[in-house]
């Protein structure tokens, strides 16, 4: 296997875990209802009210405002569909890098920009919404784990652009 074809193969696999990660965390976003209920049984029978009182506090809270809004105000909950909605639509766009790497790297490096993002909106949004700061270092993970397999991605995609014998969309001669 040619050094072009192994890095445009690492590229794809990354991008495939990617998406798979993008697309599973905005479905999740769907059923938050239900996902809170499962996950307080599940605390319980681990015991960890006992050993994560304060864990248990919070999910029991979040999962009583959910339960509440949907209850009442169903409408807030269409907020997170669009939320599951923006995940969907962000993996698609990572088609573009699957197919043309080199041409379409900005969709990584877009990627990593909203992964960078995350960690502000969470150190400013967590404390005024109420968020338990140990739960906005939760969600700053998020963007700090996703950044890992973009940055993968794009140094695999620069070292396949100084082997692809064009520059961008216009076509370079090769030499003879």
């Amino acid at each position: 296997m040619s050094d072009r074809s192994a890095l445009l193969k690492g590229v794809r696999a990354w991008l495939v875990f990617f998406v798979v990660c993008l697309v599973l965390s905005g479905a999740t976003a769907f059923p938050l209802v239900h996902e809170l209920r499962w996950t307080e049984d599940l605390l319980r029978s681990l015991s960890a009210p006992e050993h994560l009182p304060g864990l248990m506090e919070w999910i029991e809270r979040v999962r009583q405002g959910l339960e509440t809004a949907d209850a009442d105000y169903p409408f807030l909950l269409y907020g997170t569909d669009w939320l599951a909605f923006a995940h969907l639509v962000i993996a698609v766009a990572f088609l573009g890098p699957y197919r043309d790497p080199v041409r379409n790297v900005w969709v990584v490096e877009f990627g990593m920009i909203a992964c960078a993002g995350i960690v502000p909106l969470a150190l400013i949004c967590g404390p005024i919404r109420g968020i338990p700061f140990w739960w906005s270092v939760i969600d700053m993970a998020f963007g700090v784990f996703g950044v890992i397999p973009l940055y993968v991605v794009r140094r695999k995609i620069k070292r396949l652009e100084a082997l692809t014998p064009y520059a961008g969309s216009r076509p370079v001669p090769v030499p003879r």
